[in-house]
C-alpha cells in the first residue's frame, strides 16, 4: 500500500485531518483513485458509530450520522447532485444545454429541492436502519458508491476533456477497479448480501448516462455516488427482516 496516494485520497475524499503531503504531482491524485472504495469504507465505520451508540434512540442516531456524513465529504457529492438537478431542470433533454447550465456555479430552485429531498430521504432511512440486523452494513454503503466512481470514470468517456471524470480515469487500472469489487462482494456475500445490488447498479447508471449523454462529467459522478448511497441503504432497510443466521 502506497501510504502517500492513501493520503491523497483521504485527502480529496474527506475533511478528515491528514498529514502534509509534499511535491505533490497532478498524476498522483489519479493514482490515488486506487483506494478510494478503502476511504469510502472508512467514511461508513464514522458513520457506523452514532448507529451503534444510539440504537435505542434511532431518530437522533440518524440526524447525527447524517450530519457527520455531510461533515466528514464536505457535502462533496451533494454538490454535484444538485448541480445535474439544475442541468435536467433546465436541459429540455439538450446535452448541450445541459452542460452548458452545468457548468453554472449557482445551484437553482431544481438543485435546492433536490438536495433537501435527498438529505431527507437519507435521514429516513438511517433512522430505519439503526437497530435493524443489517446496520453495520453502512460501512460498505460508502464503499461501494466509490468504488462505483472508479466504474464509472473507467467504462464511460469523460464529458469534459481535462474535466474531474478524466482525472479519475487517467491511471486507472482496470485490474484493480476488479480486484476491489471481487473484495467488497466476498465481504457482502458474508455480512451483508443485500449489499450486493451494488454489481448491477453500477453498471445500470453507468448506461444511463451514457444513454441521455454519452459520457460522464464530475458532478455526474457525484450524483450517480448519492443516487446509489440511497438505493443501497433503501435495499438494507427493506431486506432487514431477513433473519440472519444464528439470529
Amino acid at each position: 500500500m502506497s501510504m502517500r496516494r492513501l493520503i491523497l485520497a483521504i485527502q480529496f475524499l474527506t475533511r478528515l485531518p491528514t498529514p502534509q503531503v509534499k511535491d505533490f504531482q497532478h498524476d498522483e491524485l489519479s493514482r490515488s483513485a486506487v483506494y478510494y472504495p478503502l476511504v469510502g469504507a472508512i467514511i461508513g465505520a464514522l458513520l457506523a458509530l452514532p448507529l451503534y451508540g444510539l440504537d435505542q434512540r434511532p431518530w437522533l442516531a440518524a440526524v447525527l450520522a447524517l450530519l457527520l456524513w455531510v461533515w466528514v465529504t464536505g457535502a462533496l457529492h451533494l454538490d454535484g447532485l444538485g448541480d445535474v438537478a439544475d442541468a435536467f431542470g433546465a436541459a429540455h433533454r439538450d446535452p448541450q444545454r445541459f452542460l452548458e447550465v452545468l457548468k453554472d456555479p449557482h445551484m437553482g430552485v431544481f438543485g435546492v429541492v433536490t438536495v433537501v429531498m435527498q438529505m431527507l430521504l437519507k435521514f429516513v432511512l438511517l433512522a430505519e436502519l439503526s437497530g435493524s440486523p443489517w446496520w453495520f452494513g453502512i460501512v460498505l454503503v460508502p464503499a461501494w458508491a466509490r468504488w462505483g466512481t472508479l466504474w464509472w470514470s473507467q467504462r464511460l468517456p469523460s464529458l469534459h476533456a481535462s474535466g474531474m471524470a478524466e482525472r479519475f480515469s487517467w491511471q486507472l487500472s482496470l485490474r484493480a477497479v476488479w480486484g476491489w469489487a471481487a473484495a467488497l462482494a466476498v465481504i457482502s456475500v458474508l455480512l451483508v448480501p443485500p449489499l450486493l445490488l451494488a454489481l448491477p447498479l453500477v453498471p445500470l447508471i453507468g448506461g444511463y448516462w451514457r444513454r441521455r449523454l454519452g459520457g460522464i462529467s464530475g458532478d455526474c459522478l457525484g450524483a450517480s455516488v448519492e443516487v446509489l448511497e440511497t438505493l443501497l441503504l433503501l435495499a438494507l432497510v427493506l431486506l432487514s427482516e431477513i433473519a440472519l443466521p444464528g439470529a
